[in-house]
């Protein structure tokens, strides 16, 4: 039976009712904090733009800024289709001015901005990153394409399913070649089942950072329902392997997902804090165990993950999950990993984000 609180996308509903059940105290809300990953559309009937995002990240912890990543929004209805994705960099570049103009508040809303630049395309693709950075006035700092994928039709978190592709076509390979000599970041998400080829890839092209998503894809769903204990040790081992690389940093979130295989959202209230750090413990351990905090960056993944939890709750159990590491090691989880990776620090004075403590 279909999931009434799924969108057809296969996201869970964001019910702001719901979701406001459970307040906490803030934890910890001097650290800034830097959050590297959220989307913003009008989908599916939910909208979330410049409003929604200050409402989340103004709900008590310091969210200096924020990092727009690639989700389909806002495609150009016309043109060419390799240039279509600059609609969505246009779109995330108006809600960043929005933002920097600095009547909404203090934080900077995609301060960064990951498109959408499709990799196979060959000598196409220097050419596009390049017009994607000119739109961006200078905010692109790295690409992201449609790799999620799974054979089960219950495995899905694409707002779009993908074919099996892209990440074992050779021309994908080809295409980040490109990229690295660009100077940019690629972030990928994929699901456990997927980590092989993410490690093909970076091992391919070692110039390259690649960004793992939301923990790397632990599964719980479709033929992995209720085999967390199964899934664990082959995504950790792989997880382990992955940071043995040099050139691979992970984003430490997007486990509230509905493909994690959590149902927080069919209880009467969502879950707090502590509960949430309990049950991502093991993952965000292993994470930061393998790769170190300085190739870790803690992140939102809202609104998707909004359908599960609110971001203050959110936030707050990332901060019970680091609450023995040293200050600087905060300080790379929380917003230093990802300026360096996405070279946030080297942006224009008129652009630049302020992470010191207040």
């Amino acid at each position: 039976m279909a999931d009434p609180l799924l969108t057809p996308g296969m996201q869970v509903v964001v019910r702001e009712d719901w979701v406001n059940q459970t307040v906490e105290p803030i934890l910890e809300p001097g650290l800034p904090i830097l959050d590297p990953h959220h989307h913003l559309w009008d989908l599916h009937g939910e909208t979330y733009f410049l409003p929604q995002l200050l409402s989340d990240t103004g709900s008590g912890h310091d969210v200096r800024a924020t990092i727009f990543v690639q989700c389909g929004a806002m495609f150009r209805a016309s043109g060419p289709d390799a240039e279509k994705s600059l609609g969505e960099t246009e779109f995330a570049t108006g809600i960043a001015a929005q933002s920097a103009s600095g009547q909404y508040g203090p934080t900077r809303a995609a301060a960064g901005i990951i498109g959408m630049v499709d990799l196979l395309l060959g000598d196409k693709v220097i050419g596009l990153l390049e017009k994607h950075t000119t739109i961006s006035g200078g905010r692109f700092c790295g690409v992201r394409n449609r790799t999620a994928w799974h054979p089960s039709p219950e495995v899905r978190s694409n707002l779009v399913t993908p074919p099996p592709g892209p990440l074992e076509d050779p021309a994908f390979i080809d295409g980040a070649k490109r990229l690295a000599a660009f100077g940019l970041p690629l972030d990928v998400w994929g699901y456990h089942t997927q980590l092989p080829l993410v490690e093909k890839l970076a091992r391919a092209v070692p110039e390259l950072t690649v960004v793992i998503d939301h923990c790397g894809g632990p599964l719980g769903i479709g033929p992995f329902a209720g085999k967390r204990a199964e899934v664990f040790p082959g995504w950790k081992k792989q997880m382990e392997t992955l940071a043995s690389l040099p050139n691979t940093v992970v984003k430490v979130g997007g486990l509230a997902m509905q493909v994690s295989g959590h149902d927080y959202h069919h209880r009467p209230k969502p879950p707090g804090s502590e509960e949430l750090a309990e049950a991502w413990r093991p993952y965000v351990e292993t994470c930061i165990e393998a790769f170190g905090a300085k190739r870790c960056m803690f992140e939102s993944n809202f609104p998707v993950d909004k359908g599960m939890c609110s971001y203050h709750v959110l936030w707050n159990a990332l901060k019970r999950l680091s609450a023995k590491a040293g200050a600087d090691e905060k300080t790379a989880l929380f917003s230093g990993t990802a300026m360096k990776v996405y070279k946030l620090d080297r942006l224009p004075p008129a652009l630049a984000i302020d992470l010191k403590p207040r």
